[in-house]
């Protein structure tokens, strides 16, 4: 079996070499491609095909969140391992429903990079530490294989208060969180239910059960 093989991605150049640097200190695993942006990552994939992307959540150009989901729909059996500086969870929670399977902090790379790697790599799912304690039991549940929904708990939450007829900052005043992020939930949902336009959106949520207090 041949070393494992990485693509960085991350507009910091200098921190990007420096865990290029990192990595190459052990034989098993071989950087084989660095990117500045989401952008140029897809071009890198149409080249070649890593085991695992290594990439920041806020990037230029095409952000961390939506990258993965297009490494997912192209090489679904790529790992993705977002490396953030945000410890906020809802950026957790965004990350893993994009599909990532692990989340580490910048400031636990140093000490949590292999180890968050050879997790990944063997089927497993990584979060850093210090994010432990903030997040619900459910972060990488999924609803039963075959059936179509997949919404994690925020999720559902940001979709009981569309089908109720909240505006994208009502919703955010409500949950405690930015309207951006309200919007990446809200763009999540739609994705992940196969739904285009906000109208069927609603009506899936009326239909479903939403609008109770269950």
């Amino acid at each position: 079996m041949g070393p494992y093989r990485i693509i960085l991605a991350d507009d910091h150049v200098m921190f990007r070499q420096g865990i290029r640097n990192i990595l190459e200190k052990n034989s098993e695993i071989e950087v084989i491609g660095e990117a500045c942006d989401g952008l140029e990552l897809l071009g890198l994939l149409k080249e070649m095909t890593p085991d695992m992307v290594i990439l920041d959540i806020s990037m230029p150009n095409l952000r961390g969140l939506e990258a993965t989901r297009e490494i997912k729909m192209i090489l679904p059996e790529v790992k993705v391992l977002i490396l953030s500086m945000h410890r906020d969870t809802e950026y957790v929670h965004s990350a893993i429903s994009a599909g990532a399977q692990g989340y580490l902090l910048k400031e636990d790379a140093d000490t949590e990079l292999f180890a968050s790697i050879e997790k990944i790599r063997k089927e497993g799912r990584y979060i850093s530490p210090l994010l432990f304690g903030e997040l619900t039991d459910d972060i990488f549940q999924t609803q039963p294989k075959g059936s179509k929904e997949t919404l994690t708990t925020r999720e559902r939450d940001v979709l009981k208060l569309i089908a109720e007829g909240s505006s994208n900052k009502e919703i955010a005043s409500v949950l405690f969180i930015s309207i951006r992020t309200v919007e990446n939930h809200r763009a999540n949902i739609m994705r992940k239910l196969d739904i285009r336009n906000s109208a069927n959106l609603v009506k899936y949520a009326i239909r479903k059960g939403y609008t109770s207090s269950t």
